[in-house]
């Protein structure tokens, strides 16, 4: 659904966006993942059609940012991260005015309208002015206008920014269903709590290179090469450690007091073995579970903290 080769933008001396190969499937939420200056925003602006790159290109649904803009314009719901609103203007009238600027018949925008206003929660703001609304509201307000025309595809840059935890939790489902409903979703941030729920893919750019792309279970087995069981156990820990050593698939046991840490290969399917093995061999377990590599590991460890 979104394709770039070698895109490149240059301000001047600054390379903003460095050769960014990327390809992002139907369905995926995918997670644009950098610090701030690292090339997020200059990138979605390319792929909305709003800069054209220096070098290499672009394709949205198969069309070309270059080329196709009407296109491409057509299948894209952009939500950038800084927006200006309208004085004077109702909520709705804000809505109405951006459907009608997407061609939409008159006889069809009063549902839509009243739909997205009820997928955003802003149903009890429909006749408030834009510029009475909180920032939080606001960043609502303009995601529902990126979904008036029902978009194939989501460019969502820092869209939860100014949100309160409440709305962030509710934003979050919010890209869940719409996943559902076969959209596409790229979304930056740099917070990374905000995606580790609900993204399946990431990509993580530092100064404008694309450091590492692809699924979070992927990367997260090249990086690591193994998974880590964390055990507690009552008793005879060194016992313990000689039954877990004996197990197929353990790289290294780490007992620090009565809590082990087992290093396991990635082929062993169900690490539940090495409970019922302790549990078989008298060990008296009172804690298993597997350690999460999150975003937040992952993006330490790919990165060196350089910005523009």
């Amino acid at each position: 659904m979104i394709r770039t080769i070698n895109l490149t933008k240059i301000f001047g001396t600054l390379t903003a966006v460095d050769h960014l190969d990327l390809e992002i499937n139907e369905g995926d939420i995918f997670g644009f993942i950098g610090p701030n200056g690292a090339g997020k925003t200059t990138t979605i602006k390319m792929l909305a059609t709003l800069i054209r790159p220096t070098d290499g290109y672009a394709e949205i649904c198969g069309f070309n940012v270059l080329r196709d803009v009407d296109d491409v314009k057509r299948v894209i719901g952009y939500m950038p991260d800084f927006f200006g609103v309208y004085d004077d203007m109702k909520v709705w009238e804000y809505l109405d005015f951006f459907a009608a600027a997407y061609r939409i018949q008159s006889s069809r925008r009063a549902q839509i309208i009243n739909d997205v206003l009820e997928l955003t929660d802003l149903t009890g703001k429909r006749d408030d002015y834009v510029e009475s609304l909180s920032r939080g509201m606001k960043q609502r307000l303009c995601f529902a206008k990126t979904l008036v025309h029902d978009p194939k595809v989501l460019l969502l840059d820092e869209p939860a920014s100014g949100l309160d935890p409440r709305a962030r939790i509710e934003f979050r489902e919010l890209l869940k269903e719409l996943r559902k409903m076969g959209k596409t979703i790229l979304i930056s941030s740099h917070i990374l709590t905000e995606l580790s729920d609900f993204c399946n893919t990431i990509g993580i750019v530092e100064r404008g290179k694309l450091l590492v792309a692809g699924a979070v279970d992927d990367i997260t087995r090249n990086l690591q090469g193994t998974r880590v069981i964390e055990i507690k156990v009552k008793g005879d820990v060194q016992r313990a450690v000689d039954i877990l050593n004996s197990k197929d698939g353990v790289r290294s046991v780490e007992p620090d007091g009565d809590e082990i840490c087992v290093n396991i290969d990635f082929e062993l399917e169900d690490p539940s073995v090495l409970m019922e093995a302790l549990i078989a061999g008298g060990v008296k377990v009172t804690g298993f579970s597997e350690k999460e590599v999150n975003l937040e590991d992952i993006f330490m460890r790919i990165t060196k903290g350089a910005v523009q």
